[in-house]
């Protein structure tokens, strides 16, 4: 008789695994309708956390904005303040279509062979037309670009 449980246990033991999947368990003894409870919990917590922490985004957000639009103002406040400054130092444009030799030879990288190709190849109708006409290098004009005009 002993042999004959020994032969059933493999049998009981995959019908009760078997049972176990039917009725809905899982690897742990945990129904699959316990699972699904615990999921809907969880995404109930985020979602609740999710519509908590909303405002403080929004806000965050409104609050970025504002101060992106301030930077931005300061640093045209600056571009200005810059310009007057440069201005009001004697430093304004030199107008190459106007300016004499001896004053195209004050900018940095001209000398005065430069300034006299500069006055020879007059009118430019653009800053850059210094270097399309040959008269500088294109590596002069990026050090004096910002001090000249053509107007």
């Amino acid at each position: 008789m002993r042999k004959r449980q020994i032969a059933d246990l493999p049998t009981f033991c995959a019908l009760v695994l078997l049972f176990g999947l039917v009725a809905g368990c899982d690897y742990n003894g945990n129904s699959t309708a316990d699972q699904r409870a615990r999921e809907e919990r969880t995404r109930d917590e985020v979602a609740k956390a999710t519509e908590r922490a909303k405002p403080a985004l929004e806000e965050a957000g409104r609050k970025i904005g504002k101060a992106a639009s301030e930077a931005a103002d300061q640093a045209q406040a600056a571009a200005e303040g810059v310009r007057e400054g440069w201005d009001r130092g004697g430093h304004r444009l030199l107008n190459v279509n106007v300016a004499t030799e001896d004053e195209l030879a004050e900018l940095p990288g001209i000398g005065h062979r430069e300034a006299r190709r500069i006055v020879d190849g007059r009118p430019y109708a653009n800053r850059h037309d210094l270097v399309v006409k040959g008269a500088i290098s294109e590596e002069i004009y990026s050090k004096i670009k910002d001090r000249i005009t053509s107007k």
